[in-house]
């Protein structure tokens, strides 16, 4: 194993992965396609931690002239193997990259400052351009005054434009601008409150950039989303965008299937295909079908050291959740319902909008289904024509994103359980009162309330039902406690005095006509098992023994009671 290639786990630098001999995927076509497809400006738009900022790198060190030639890391990959055309390009551009990642800011003024910061470190790794011949005194003192953060605020919206200006000046070559993650400051804005304020700061950072620049060669941008044109890219006639639904670069960001079998096999876990399509595969870009790249370096970090490690979500750890939780949090009844259908591997069908307009999605469902379809938690399986709509039909990709949605919706039933607005103490009253007709009646209220999957059968109405009990004072609740012949499901004790001691035993029923019967059988076990020992030596005055059976939406309760 240890002769075996390091996994990139958080590498995002093409020029580190390949000299320090980590395993790549070979991505270096994008690079044949983009010189291939002439778009002076084009926009990739996919989920994070798809890869955008390593194709970046990679085409930033493909395409810049350097001191030291850098075409040596291309050696033996496809784009060398293209032909003589496409290698005649590397090396031999100026280039700006900036990445926007950094902008992930709660205020206005500490984005602002940051990008202030890129501003400065971009034109400093570039300073050599102020020493040109080719630029005048005025245009040398701006330069430096941008690299020493000593320039005017109201200039910095025109710094880029500036910058690759000097850039051709100085070297007679047009300029590549690469701008990565574009899309993260609008995010952050959107969430907290100064959204119009870096929208002007990016609408006139790239507009002067990037529409009609004769210092410009190509551009590329990449994000999560295409933000609305009309917010940010008016005016901009030359710009091209490559979504998850465009029939372009399909292949160029994630792990195509046979990547990700070349991968398992190398590093001998090829018996663990199936785990890793289930869990990590099943996003469409176009009709291509992708695997989360991050989620398969992860496993394959974790399953390298021991080879029967079971697949986790490790998307769920890295990415912002946000627009699930508002979704599940301000779900009306039938956005409810189709978040179950979801859930259980059903469709949802949306009116497709691949422009975000933060706007609707707070106040169209439609809105906020085409988020969840661009940043990855949902993929369309079919797009059609629907009078002058385009409609597509969404299901969540694999286990690891649904798993997401069920981390997501368990943490809210517990905050709105324990939320003191609401009424669950009813659940607790009927519960130490021995009242089985309330108690029924109080957990169906909140079945339905609730966003439940039910293909997890007793786990998730077990986690229910401890969430309705977990949060009572001076009352414990435990689950799976071994208790006389057997191990109870739940057990709720009052504390510290020894009053009252509850036992509940759980069970599903499969049909609806089952119910009852399965509410009996949970009970008798309870009763058979002597689940009561330990608490009646303990000395508790009342123990009652609770038999709760679920279906769907539905609960039946049966009770017996031992004074």
């Amino acid at each position: 194993m240890s002769d075996l290639k390091r996994i990139p786990i958080g590498i995002e630098d093409f020029k580190v992965i390949i000299d320090k001999d980590y395993y790549f995927v070979d991505k270096t076509l994008l690079i044949k396609e983009l010189i291939d497809n002439l778009a002076a400006v084009q926009l990739f738009t996919r989920p994070r931690r798809f890869g955008k900022t390593l194709n970046m790198k990679m085409i930033q060190r493909f395409f810049e002239k350097t001191p030291e030639s850098n075409a040596y890391l291309f050696d033996g990959l496809a784009i060398t193997k293209a032909g003589d055309k496409y290698m005649k390009e590397q090396g031999k551009y100026p280039v700006i990259f900036l990445t926007l990642k950094k902008l992930s800011c709660t205020t206005y003024e500490s984005a602002f400052k940051g990008f202030k910061e890129l501003i400065r470190e971009e034109y400093t790794r570039h300073k050599e351009v102020a020493e040109s011949e080719n630029l005048i005194a005025k245009e040398k003192e701006i330069f430096t005054q941008f690299m020493n953060e000593e320039a005017d605020e109201l200039s910095y919206p025109s710094a880029i434009k500036f910058l690759s200006d000097c850039m051709y000046k100085a070297t007679g070559t047009k300029v590549i601008i690469l701008i990565d993650e574009y899309d993260v400051p609008l995010d952050y804005a959107w969430q907290n409150g100064y959204y119009d304020k870096m929208v002007s700061l990016i609408r006139s950072s790239f507009g002067d950039a990037l529409k009609t620049n004769d210092s410009l060669e190509f551009a590329c941008l990449t994000g999560c989303l295409r933000i609305s044109k009309e917010s940010i890219f008016t005016g901009l006639n030359n710009f091209c965008v490559h979504s998850i639904t465009s029939t372009k670069f399909t292949k160029q960001f994630g792990f195509t299937e046979s990547e990700v079998k070349q991968m398992l096999e190398y590093y001998g876990l090829g018996n663990r295909m199936s785990d890793v399509k289930e869990w990590y595969d099943g996003y469409l870009f176009y009709k291509d079908e992708i695997y989360n790249p991050w989620s398969v370096l992860k496993f394959l970090m974790d399953a390298n050291a021991a080879p029967d490690f079971e697949c986790q979500a490790y998307w769920s750890n890295t990415s912002s959740n946000a627009i699930v939780k508002d979704l599940v949090q301000n779900a009306d009844l039938e956005t409810k319902q189709k978040i179950e259908i979801l859930i259980n591997g059903g469709t949802v069908k949306a009116e497709l909008h691949e422009e975000i307009v933060y706007a609707d999605v707070q106040t169209k469902i439609d809105g906020i289904w085409n988020m969840l379809m661009l940043t990855g938690y949902l993929k369309p399986i079919k797009i059609e024509s629907v009078d002058v709509m385009r409609v597509a039909t969404l299901m969540i990709p694999n286990k690891e994103i649904n798993f997401i949605y069920r981390g997501i919706i368990s943490d809210w039933i517990k905050e709105e359980i324990r939320n003191p607005a609401n009424e669950s103490n009813k659940v607790f009253e009927a519960l130490i009162a021995g009242n089985a007709e309330e108690l029924q009646s109080e957990i169906n209220y909140w079945l339905e309330s609730s966003i439940s999957y039910f293909d997890a059968q007793e786990l998730f109405y077990h986690g229910f039902m401890t969430a309705l009990l977990a949060h009572k004072k001076d009352f414990l609740t435990k689950s799976n406690r071994e208790n006389g012949d057997g191990r109870t499901d739940i057990t709720v004790v009052s504390c510290p005095r020894r009053n009252i001691a509850i036992i509940i035993e759980l069970k599903v029923a499969k049909t609806l006509e089952t119910l009852a019967d399965k509410a009996d059988e949970a009970l008798s076990q309870a009763v058979a098992n002597n689940y009561d020992r330990e608490y009646k030596l303990m000395g508790y005055k009342k123990v009652i023994k609770y038999g709760i059976s679920f279906w769907k939406k539905t609960c039946n309760v049966r009770i017996a009671e031992e004074n």
